[in-house]
């Protein structure tokens, strides 16, 4: 399998890491993971579109080898836009595609409602837009956020081994240790006894706010590039398939695919994810 270059991209508030396949001057693709996850998401499936793109892997702030926010600071959807669009003007990239997975999926789809000019197509995997809201339990959410003790100096979990790490992993995600090895190896940092999370503890906490779900309809009416989503079948509990369904009517000309397996699909079935992604090619030209 072909080995990543790792990179580190100085923003002005922070600096990012990166794992970078291909080319330098092939068609880029910035790829962005899930929530607690890390560039190590890309692993198997980098390889695979390596010949004809230059795709950047990039661990998310407060997420893999990347700096946490300073203190006081919290993690926000927009903040994540923020930090995407800093990253582009950082690689000198005036225009590129996007592939995110899950929380990456709703950053890369923000940032392509954000600065329409920048982006060349999405592809995007488990996710179109952040998570919504429909009122239900706004108030209630929002008293539990601000009730929510600090983060800041909660003691991490130590491991004994990264196999232990892997099977806590295993037991919260559902999704198998192997597949998720190279997240967790990427997502682990030794210390004196054994192993400890990296990603920062403050992106645990609870959201106060989230976008109302018309809200969410409005910022992708304003995608103008062209849209490929791949959503798991059965669908994730938390993507259902009617909130999806209307999410997608809002973004002109979307091409919507539903593959069998959980919501790791580029870990669970690598070769097919990439079929998708080069029949959907990242560059127009």
């Amino acid at each position: 399998m072909t080995a990543p270059r790792e990179r580190r991209i100085a923003l002005p508030h922070l600096t990012l890491a990166a794992q970078e396949w291909g080319d330098a001057s092939a068609p880029p693709l910035l790829a962005l993971h899930g929530w607690l996850d890390n560039a190590g998401s890309f692993t198997a499936l980098a390889p695979l579109l390596a010949d004809g793109l230059r795709l950047i892997a990039l661990d998310l702030p407060g997420h893999g080898h990347s700096d946490h926010l300073p203190a006081g600071a919290g993690y926000h959807y927009l903040d994540h836009v923020r930090a995407v669009l800093a990253t582009l003007d950082a690689l000198e990239l005036p225009r590129c595609s996007l592939l995110g997975h899950s929380l990456g999926a709703g950053i890369a789809s923000l940032v392509a409602a954000a600065a329409p000019a920048r982006i060349e197509r999405l592809h995007l995997i488990e996710g179109l837009g952040p998570l919504g809201d429909d009122g239900t339990h706004t108030l209630q959410r929002y008293r539990d956020a601000l009730a929510a003790p600090p983060a800041d100096g909660k003691a991490l979990r130590l491991f004994r081994s990264i196999g232990q790490a892997a099977s806590a992993r295993a037991i919260a995600s559902g999704l198998d240790a192997e597949l998720a090895l190279p997240i967790i190896e990427r997502g682990l940092g030794e210390t004196a006894g054994g192993w400890q999370w990296r990603s920062d503890p403050r992106l645990v906490r609870p959201s106060a706010i989230r976008l109302a779900e018309a809200q969410i309809h409005a910022l992708l009416a304003g995608i103008e590039a062209p849209t490929a989503l791949l959503l798991s079948q059965p669908a994730t509990p938390y993507l259902p398939a009617a909130q999806m369904e209307a999410r997608a009517a809002c973004v002109p000309g979307i091409e919507v695919e539903r593959m069998a397996g959980g919501h790791h699909l580029q870990l669970e079935h690598p070769q097919a994810v990439a079929q998708w992604v080069l029949r959907h090619p990242a560059s127009a030209s």
